[in-house]
């Protein structure tokens, strides 16, 4: 598929030996790649519908090296779009044609396990369960727990700001990192936060998680790990009809009862994940609920009996609770493999992200439905149901003419509901390319200069990741930044306060 990319700078690709020289030159060995036939791996993330060769890859493996790679660009005006695993489901990572990509797969230690301050420093190419696997042995975790995070990395966690089936009550990943290192495109290192989960000034850890590569590239982070608890067990309840799986998610919540997690499955990915994975899911129900409910055991036995009887009042028709830790981490399992397991019965499929008041999921479920037949295209649904993050899966060949573009614009329309509903465009995956030129469906014009200017603070050249997150992007001077050019600014004997 094709996508308007900002146009490939022709002085730049006449340069091409000579940048790549000199990346070498900064990351010696082999951690440069110039070959078309290598570079072709980094030609798109988990958005495969879009692909696009990069100039040059480079892969540093400290923080000087990026710092050093990243200041020869801003002197050269080279673009950069950093990369962490490339699992990213927006195009995030989708690299530009005279551009370098600038890949953090070698940052992979962990630097440190602190217990006594519950933290862990991490390089940004460690995956997300690494963190938890390196500090189980102690009875700890990390909360965050996208459906990836067995090759997701943490740099990309944060650049997303992702977030998991555990997510309803431990937060996404704003909420779990406390600190970072990161790298301007001038190649100044800056320390935001740290250990302390209190810090003077403006919260710019705010700021940079879910910023998706815009604003620096990030090359250690610090991330608040939790002790596990004492008891999990997870119910998986059916239902005849999706509506009232539906209510029942808005009754548990307005009990004042809040799930570990709590996902939902219609009858398509039902029988999808069941045929991958064989977790005993029931197969004659439209709609199925996991909840995982977690604490002391004495709470979480009252917990399951209050949440079994809201299902019962919303018209359950199986229900079935978990009696080990093996069985529970069954039922995870195959909702957890629910995206591997619908590619097996479409040859093709997109992966919607979008986020609405959880009121309002039955109403977006049928719009859904009506969608799905305007545009004569299936649609198996995944959601984060607690916290209202919808993942329809919408089902098409790209080899049958036109699919493609009908199953775009099913999602945008996906999309567009979502925010007519009351909610917003991502939840979790980021706005990328994908979502990028929705933009305006959810921000005005106003909204959106304000934040292409918060951009030009941290990258006035506009080098970092360009083409993503924006509709129009802007140069910094027309937002009303004076733009200097060859070291002098225009019109200098106008007064300037």
């Amino acid at each position: 598929m094709a996508i308007m990319m900002p146009a490939a700078d022709q002085a730049v690709l006449a340069r091409r030996a000579e940048i790549v020289a000199a990346l070498r030159a900064i990351v010696p060995g082999e951690g440069v790649i110039d070959s078309a036939a290598e570079m072709r791996v980094y030609e798109s993330d988990g958005l495969t519908a879009y692909r696009q060769p990069p100039m040059v890859v480079v892969l540093p493996d400290t923080t000087e090296q990026v710092s050093q790679v990243l200041k020869y660009c801003a002197a050269h005006g080279i673009k950069v779009v950093p990369r962490g695993s490339g699992t990213s489901l927006s195009g995030g990572a989708l690299p530009i044609e005279d551009g370098v990509l600038l890949g953090l797969g070698k940052f992979k230690r962990i630097r440190e396990i602190d217990f006594d301050n519950r933290v862990v420093v991490t390089e940004p190419g460690v995956t997300n369960l690494a963190i938890s696997q390196a500090v189980a042995h102690a009875g700890f975790y990390y909360a965050p727990d996208p459906s990836s995070q067995i090759a997701c990395s943490i740099g990309g966690n944060v650049a997303e700001n992702s977030g998991g089936v555990h997510c309803l009550k431990y937060g996404m990943t704003t909420n779990n990192v406390l600190g970072c290192e990161i790298v301007l495109m001038s190649g100044e290192i800056l320390r935001i936060g740290g250990k302390s989960a209190e810090n003077a000034g403006y919260d710019l850890m705010g700021v940079i998680t879910g910023s998706e590569g815009l604003l620096g590239v990030i090359t250690e982070i610090t991330v608040r790990i939790l002790q596990k608890p004492e008891t999990a067990r997870a119910l998986m309840v059916g239902f005849a009809e999706v509506e009232a799986a539906g209510e029942c998610v808005a009754r548990i919540i307005g009990a004042g009862i809040i799930p570990g997690g709590m996902e939902m499955m219609d009858k398509p990915a039902i029988h999808a994940a069941e045929a991958f994975v064989h977790a005993g899911y029931p197969l004659d129900v439209e709609a199925l609920l996991i909840i995982e409910l977690d604490g002391p055991s004495i709470e979480v036995d009252e917990l399951i009996s209050r949440v079994e009887a809201i299902a019962n009042g919303c018209g359950s028709t199986t229900c079935q609770i978990s009696t080990s830790e093996a069985e529970r981490n069954l039922f995870w399992a195959g909702r957890k493999a629910a995206f591997p397991a619908v590619g097996r019965i479409s040859p093709d499929y997109l992966c919607m992200d979008g986020t609405i008041p959880r009121g309002a999921l039955p109403k977006a479920l049928a719009r859904i439905r009506e969608l799905s037949e305007k545009y004569q295209l299936g649609c198996a649904n995944v959601f984060h149901a607690g916290d209202g993050n919808l993942h329809p899966l919408i089902l098409y060949d790209a080899n049958k003419p036109g699919e493609i573009e009908r199953a775009e614009a099913f999602g945008a329309d996906i999309l567009r509901a979502c925010v007519e509903f009351g909610g917003v465009l991502t939840g979790e995956h980021g706005v990328g390319i994908e979502k990028r030129d929705l933009m305006g469906d959810m921000f005005t014009e106003i909204d959106l200069n304000q934040q292409q200017r918060l951009k030009c603070a941290f990258d006035a050249q506009g080098l970092l990741n360009p083409g993503k997150v924006f509709p129009t992007l802007h140069r910094c001077a027309e937002l009303g930044r004076m733009h200097v050019h060859a070291g002098k600014l225009a019109f200098p004997d106008i007064p300037r306060f």
